[in-house]
């Protein structure tokens, strides 16, 4: 007879991404602390607590080590603002905006990768964070169409009002973490919601309002 086999333990297909991830995370935290050109894969692999060798299983070299810092970065926040919750179009933009501001509120260094990126890869035609908002503008072209034909917000080309929404929170995060800014996301996300939706002129005040008067 022939002797039992033994059992094997299933192979855990996510064992690789999940130490992947784990690797960036303290990648993200050295990078920041110590900036990309002063950065050694020995002090990385150290505060990991691994060999220098075990870097190299799953990146090629610091650049790509870096590189893939900042993806995930990107990814965690476009999970962080593209969940799908009831609520509409509008609500989902208010969600988003509000999820945008605290996830670089909760991580400055994040925001210190995304200005090390552009200072040392300036050879690269689009960084990264642009990468992934240009894979994401359908999604959120969609929506803003939508509140357009509903008549929440007014007829205008579409890519305007997502590049100044995009230019209001790409340039906050960045006032933020070169101000020391000391106040909540949600009061910034509610300062500048109300601002983008409401505007500053008064209705009586607009420029339409005020043409009408003339011509009476």
């Amino acid at each position: 007879m022939k002797p039992p086999s033994a059992k094997r333990t299933p192979k855990d297909e996510g064992l690789a991404a999940r130490r992947r991830d784990e690797i960036l995370r303290h990648a993200i935290v050295h990078f920041a602390r110590s900036s990309y050109a002063e950065a050694e894969l020995d002090a990385i692999a150290a505060d990991i607590g691994c060999a220098k060798g075990t870097l190299y299983r799953y990146f090629e070299s610091k650049e790509d080590l870096f590189v893939s810092a900042v993806d995930l970065v990107m990814r965690k926040l476009l999970e962080a603002t593209t969940k799908d919750e009831e609520g509409g179009a509008e609500v989902e933009l208010e969600r988003a905006v509000r999820a945008y501001l605290a996830f670089f509120d909760a991580h400055p260094e994040y925001v210190e990768l995304l200005i090390q990126e552009r200072a040392v890869f300036r050879n690269r035609k689009r960084s990264t964070y642009f990468e992934f908002r240009q894979a994401n503008l359908d999604r959120w072209r969609v929506r803003v169409e939508g509140l357009m034909q509903s008549g929440r917000f007014r007829r205008q080309p579409v890519d305007r009002v997502l590049d100044v929404i995009g230019r209001l929170l790409y340039g906050t995060i960045f006032t933020n973490y070169f101000s020391g800014y000391r106040g909540t996301p949600e009061q910034q996300a509610g300062d500048l919601l109300d601002v983008l939706f409401h505007g500053l002129l008064a209705p009586q005040s607009s420029p339409k309002a005020a043409r009408g008067k003339t011509q009476r």
